[in-house]
């Protein structure tokens, strides 16, 4: 599989981005891998590169974009924080990636069993891991059931999913609300902003369309 180029990066749409990555996700279940020579791909993309999407993902070490989608050099831009939020220099990176660089495709990745997400559970307090934290809070706090104090902390992992996923739709939320360019350019249908979630015990990725 060649890197992406100007002219198969013009051709995309957010549609056959979003089907590249779940393809690669099938790949990535089944434990294949396309056929790249990473090598060639360093020299292909050397004069410039040409992505098609953009994956902002937890810093979770089971949690690789590139890997979880089998994907190559040059072929998705890659943005991680614990925690998978946004913040002031990720929406300028996505849009960076989308207005200038060309990406069809933002994608929100959340993942079971987030560390981040039990900090944030556990209202967790550590040096500058606590302003971290502070950003999920409000997925927390979106999280009505249950209602038993007892239940919502990190040893509850049906809680933490849910409030990781509950954190993917806030952030998504924040994007639309915080980012003009990226929001007008959705309503253009020049590129898709989607969540999803990793499954660490199986590998999949469910996308939430």
């Amino acid at each position: 599989m060649k890197a992406h180029t100007r002219e198969t990066q013009a051709t995309m749409t957010p549609e056959k981005a979003l089907q590249f990555l779940k393809e690669g996700n099938q790949r990535f279940q089944q434990n294949l891998k396309a056929n790249r020579n990473l090598l060639e791909q360093v020299n292909d993309t050397s004069d410039g590169q040409f992505p098609f999407a953009t994956i902002l993902s937890c810093i979770d070490s089971r949690v690789s974009a590139e890997l979880v989608f089998d994907q190559g050099l040059g072929d998705v831009f890659s943005v991680r924080i614990a925690g998978n939020f946004v913040n002031e220099d990720i929406l300028g990176s996505m849009e960076f990636a989308s207005k200038l660089a060309g990406t069809k495709l933002i994608v929100v990745l959340g993942h079971t069993s987030c560390g981040a997400i039990k900090g944030a559970c556990d209202d967790a307090k550590m040096g500058n891991l606590t302003k971290l934290i502070e950003k999920i809070t409000p997925a927390v706090n979106a999280v009505s059931e249950p209602k038993d104090k007892s239940l919502r902390n990190s040893k509850n992992l049906d809680f933490v999913d849910t409030v990781s996923k509950k954190n993917v739709e806030l952030t998504i939320g924040r994007i639309h609300k915080e980012s003009p360019i990226l929001s007008e350019m959705e309503e253009h249908g020049e590129i898709k902003i989607i969540g999803a979630m990793y499954d660490i015990n199986t590998g999949a990725v469910d996308f939430y369309e």
